[in-house]
């Protein structure tokens, strides 16, 4: 994938494609949506499937105090996008300036003149330009006059609501990561280095690695089932991942990403990962003592162990049927 920074003022970017415009935080099932019918077009005509998306975040400009935290660091999403077929990643940079100019100028200027696209999809929602006036219907209407098409890709729902950035953000939050990963179409996941700990875990006889994550949303505090990938193997190992201030051993303690790898004793240091949540096991809570912690922490080793066995079953059995027939 080519990504283009700054791409409203850059020259020779590439004309003819097929594109869509959008944050894209997150990459949910939603967008994912939006995406597939772009790359299908693309690939239909031989075009690029290009992506437009801003950064930062429009209301970062326009209303710095309700800017959202982002599902994803751009490299994960630039990762994502790229894994979903785009062939043309435009980064627009959004600035007070860009913020004033209306919808039919960035139209004009930007779809038209400089990448002369073929077809925009977008989302049936879907809003941009100076005080929002820019809509499916006015690049339907400029369309027709410039000789592209538009049209809308309709929104994707989960549990009778429509899936969005703001309703994962909020699961994640909350540590509903079953619910945010049914949305996001995968675990959501924290990327990072890992870097030297107190050794705490490892005194109580369960070593961990502690995670200096590039992500600002973190799951609310608590112990999950989760999975660890090293790009350096590549490789993923199943984990238990506590996320809090470890109120049993310390008091006052910032709070950590620390992850128990089952079956693992390499030295892993200063290595980059990403860190995938797939369920929630229990609240983070004071133990009487650091015995009761460690006992504990052997409960939710055996409970990791018993989730990520069944889900493989689960998975496994489809193709079992599959081949007995």
């Amino acid at each position: 994938m080519h990504v283009f920074q700054d791409a409203y003022n850059a020259s020779d970017l590439p004309r003819g494609g097929v594109g869509t415009i959008g944050n894209f935080d997150g990459v949910h099932r939603g967008q994912r949506a939006i995406l597939d019918r772009v790359v299908a077009r693309a690939e239909e005509l031989g075009v690029p499937a290009v992506v437009l998306t801003f950064d930062p975040h429009p209301m970062t400009v326009l209303a710095p105090e309700r800017t959202p935290i982002p599902l994803t660091t751009p490299k994960q999403k630039e990762r994502l996008l790229e894994e979903a077929g785009v062939a043309v990643m435009l980064v627009v940079r959004f600035t007070p300036e860009l913020s004033r100019v209306s919808a039919r100028a960035f139209v004009r200027e930007l779809l038209h003149d400089k990448l002369d696209l073929k077809e925009i999809y977008v989302g049936s929602g879907f809003v941009f330009g100076h005080k929002r006036e820019g809509d499916l219907t006015l690049l339907q209407e400029m369309g027709r006059d410039l000789g592209f098409t538009a049209a809308g890709v309709e929104e994707v729902v989960y549990a009778g609501e429509r899936i969005s950035s703001t309703r994962i953000r909020r699961a994640v939050s909350e540590g509903k990561v079953i619910e945010a990963a049914e949305m996001l179409g995968r675990p959501y996941s924290l990327a990072g280095v890992i870097a030297r700990g107190d050794r705490m875990g490892k005194r109580l006889g369960w070593p961990t690695i502690n995670l200096m994550t590039d992500n600002k949303l973190l799951p609310a505090d608590g112990v999950y089932a989760s999975r660890v990938f090293f790009p350096s193997y590549p490789a993923t190992f199943d984990c238990v991942t506590n996320i809090g201030t470890r109120p049993t051993v310390y008091e006052n303690y910032q709070r950590v990403v620390e992850s128990h790898i089952l079956d693992f004793k390499a030295d892993v240091y200063g290595q980059k990962i990403e860190l995938g949540f797939y369920k929630r096991l229990r609240e983070e809570r004071i133990f009487p003592n650091v015995m009761d912690l460690s006992a504990q922490i052997r409960r939710d080793v055996d409970a990791t162990r018993d989730y990520f066995f069944r889900r493989r079953l689960e998975q496994e059995a489809p193709s079992a049927a599959l081949e007995g027939e």
